[in-house]
């Protein structure tokens, strides 16, 4: 009879950096980043990325590369790949929607990326299936969110070309009935 099967343990890619990269440092990386300012007589948090974030042009690119060393971080100590990818929208995220003047900013002060991939990086640790199987989900609707912010202007474009069409043709282009 074959003896049941084990589920492997991978262990860390490296083991350089350890101290470096340990709960604690990255932790405070985070706390820095996101929220360790208050503002007086309000729950408002906010950290260096978002005073950072208020340079135009060039903020939120400085915020998105420091964001990138705990994604760094999850490498090394060995996070899933689906983990990994979830931290790296995270901060694409925050990069991208930061970059609009004023609300843009707002909103990389509410969205704090650096702490949802701290914990990201933690809970993959510590309860690896559940955070997976969470990653997977929130990567799923990802893309669905942005196949649907592809198609609507390729559809706006159809409809404005087939309106074209018939206003200086007279021809009317008919679509498939899913359109």
């Amino acid at each position: 009879m074959k003896p049941p099967s084990q589920p492997e343990i991978l262990s860390p890619r490296s083991g350089k950096g350890r101290g470096m990269f340990d709960d604690e440092n990255l932790d405070i990386l985070s706390h820095v980043l996101d929220d360790f300012i208050k503002i007086p007589g309000t729950s408002i948090r906010f950290g260096l990325d978002g005073i950072v974030g208020l340079i135009p042009g060039i903020g939120d690119i400085l915020g998105g590369i420091a964001s990138c060393i705990i994604i760094i971080a999850a490498w090394i100590r060995g996070v899933p790949y689906v983990t990994l990818a979830r931290m790296v929208a995270n901060v694409m995220i925050e990069v991208v929607v930061g970059a609009i003047p004023l609300l843009g900013d707002a909103f990389d002060i509410a969205w704090r990326a650096n702490r949802r991939n701290y914990a990201l990086l933690t809970g993959s640790l510590y309860e690896p299936r559940k955070h997976t199987i969470e990653s997977w989900i929130f990567l799923g609707v990802m893309c669905m969110v942005l196949f649907v912010l592809t198609m609507i202007p390729m559809l706006l474009l159809a409809w404005l070309a087939n309106g074209l069409m018939h206003s200086l043709f007279g021809v009317e282009v008919h679509f498939p009935a899913w359109l």
